[in-house]
């Protein structure tokens, strides 16, 4: 299983995914940037022109949470895409062509994804880490034509809190788990 990792710089934490996925880099951006790929698996929509510097507006699909804004940090189609989530939060996701072979498709085509969450407090550290790993299970079925699977926030916390430790396991579920 793809867990995340993370890493602490003072009050800074780091979360990191690296997602190996059996598809070419365009592929991969689509899920990312066009509205219906964002609806398989990220959280919000998100409302704004993919360019840097632009303003961004996320809202839950559902309500579970008010909408916020942030901005676009910088944005380079099928390579990255960098942009502050909220006022205190920064997501990057960087794409890179399967180089080492790791990825096997039949037209040699595959992409690493590195996805950091960049962020504070602490206490928020396997939350969120459950999230985003629930958030990239269903990117991962949705690039497979598949269906999502069901209840992994809760399926996958419990590590989080056993690899993390108590101090980053303060805030419990979103709304909704």
């Amino acid at each position: 299983m793809d867990y995340g990792e993370l890493e602490r710089d003072g009050d800074r934490c780091q979360l990191r995914f690296v997602r190996r996925l059996p598809y070419a880099p365009e592929k991969v951006w689509r899920a990312l940037t066009e509205a219906d790929g964002l609806a398989a698996w990220f959280p919000t929509t998100i409302e704004a022109e993919f360019a840097a510097g632009a303003t961004l507006r996320f809202n839950f699909r559902h309500g579970e949470a008010d909408g916020f804004e942030g901005a676009m940090v910088a944005c380079e189609p099928a390579v990255l895409l960098e942009f502050a989530w909220g006022p205190d939060d920064y997501l990057r996701f960087e794409l890179h062509p399967d180089g080492d072979g790791t990825v096997l498709t039949p037209d040699g085509d595959g992409t690493v994804l590195t996805f950091t969450d960049t962020f504070t407090p602490l206490g928020k550290a396997a939350r969120d880490a459950a999230g985003w790993h629930s958030c990239f299970d269903a990117l991962e079925a949705h690039l497979a034509g598949t269906e999502a699977p069901t209840a992994r926030w809760a399926e996958v916390h419990p590590t989080y809190v056993q690899r993390f430790g108590p101090e980053a396991s303060v805030l419990g579920p979103p709304a909704g788990q």
